[in-house]
């Protein structure tokens, strides 16, 4: 996967695709589990409630059917692309956890305060950030704190989020992590740190109000 491709990912939580839900999961070792990073188990049903609040926020935000069906249709592979965020994000944490980093919730106050300043208002950044990142406004702070800790984890280490010494950092977090996918949502790339499609036959950004452009 391109490198600024995988760079958006990460900042956005959670880019917006539209793949069936899974009730079920085919991988006997964790029953009922979308993914295990390390000793955290993501299970098929917290998956779920994470799409739906995304759906339930586009339908609040839309008047009318049609408008809710384009918002639906600009966000195909929802349930796969939410899964890659919610295990990049455990993922991350570990990266930023070895290299010392944490995020106070003064430094995701700071950050929210002046995006909303840039934005207009609240509601107004609460619906740019689900248009354009897909992250409900339930999730927005933990939305800035990934990214503040993206930035600091960066920092850290001397380098950037788009450079290749940040991403062997969450790659060396993810082999310490052990991720283990469902089959169902894929495989897990160690060395990307990416969500990829599995070859099967039954298988068809910012910390703050001005750093938006160097994440």
């Amino acid at each position: 996967m391109h490198r600024r491709r995988r760079t958006a990912l990460l900042l956005s939580a959670a880019l917006v695709t539209a793949a069936p839900l899974l009730a079920a999961c085919g991988n006997d070792a964790h029953p009922g589990a979308a993914a295990v990073v390390g000793a955290d188990r993501i299970t098929v049903s917290q998956l779920e409630n994470r799409v739906n609040e995304v759906r339930t926020a586009q339908r609040a935000a839309t008047t009318g059917e049609a408008q809710y069906e384009q918002a639906i249709a600009k966000s195909g592979g929802l349930t796969r692309d939410t899964l890659h965020g919610m295990v990049l994000d455990r993922v991350l944490h570990r990266a930023a956890k070895d290299a010392g980093v944490t995020v106070t919730r003064k430094e995701i106050q700071q950050a929210r305060a002046g995006l909303e300043q840039q934005a207009g208002d609240a509601k107004a950044l609460e619906v740019a950030w689900l248009q354009q990142y897909g992250v409900p406004p339930e999730r927005l702070d933990d939305n800035l704190r990934v990214q503040i800790e993206a930035q600091k984890l960066a920092t850290a280490l001397g380098t950037e989020t788009s450079r290749p010494a940040f991403w062997k950092a969450l790659s060396e977090a993810s082999k310490k992590l052990g991720v283990d996918l469902n089959p169902r949502y894929g495989t897990w790339d160690v060395e990307k740190s990416s969500r990829v499609d599995a070859k099967l036959p039954w298988l068809r950004e910012v910390t703050s109000a001005g750093s938006r452009e160097s994440a």
